[in-house]
């Protein structure tokens, strides 16, 4: 019972955070829109800068519909009895293949991604699942860094474990979200 009250409490904790994760661009959509429809519409500055937050709005809206939907099918493969297919794996090829994603938007904003990662490192892990992991936090060091920062992604390999840190220059997570 125990254990089946802490995962309820963390259920609802993360409803919470998702719901107020979708609810902050849903706002800022709607105040643009209403915005641009009282007016704004026919400065083509004005307009022009709105729709494009609308747009970045949207963008997050999406990748965070995209984190359930990958999260809700990873939960019904283990809901059925499923597991998640573990396979030895190169950490190095895993983060270069997540960089590559990352790419595009580290440039855009001329950031430079420092990786360091001996050849030898592997792990049994889900290679896809695990790369998405990588990107997800490759993504918001890129997104919370300044233009012409640094970005450093280190795999170490411990006792029975491999560590993967991400360090960024942003401005970080309030304490009061940490847990």
């Amino acid at each position: 019972v125990t254990r089946l009250r802490k995962l309820e409490n963390i259920r609802r904790d993360f409803v919470a955070n998702v719901s107020h994760e979708i609810k902050t661009p849903i706002t800022a959509i709607k105040g643009f829109v209403e915005t641009l429809r009282d007016g704004a519409v026919t400065n083509p500055v004005d307009a022009k800068r709105f729709l494009e937050i609308i747009e970045k709005h949207v963008v997050r809206l999406e990748a965070i519909i995209e984190d359930l939907l990958n999260l809700s099918k990873i939960e019904q493969t283990l809901e059925k009895g499923g597991v998640v297919a573990l396979v030895e794996s190169r950490m190095c090829e895993i983060l270069q293949n997540a960089l590559q994603v990352c790419h595009v938007k580290a440039a855009d904003k001329e950031i430079n991604i420092e990786v360091s990662c001996a050849e030898a490192i592997v792990a049994a892990v889900d290679p896809s699942l695990f790369e998405q992991a990588i990107v997800n936090l490759l993504d918001n060091a890129i997104k919370y860094s300044d233009d012409g920062g640094t970005i450093k992604i280190e795999a170490t390999q411990g006792e029975g474990s491999v560590v993967i840190a991400v360090q960024d220059q942003g401005c970080g997570i309030h304490k009061e979200h940490l847990p």
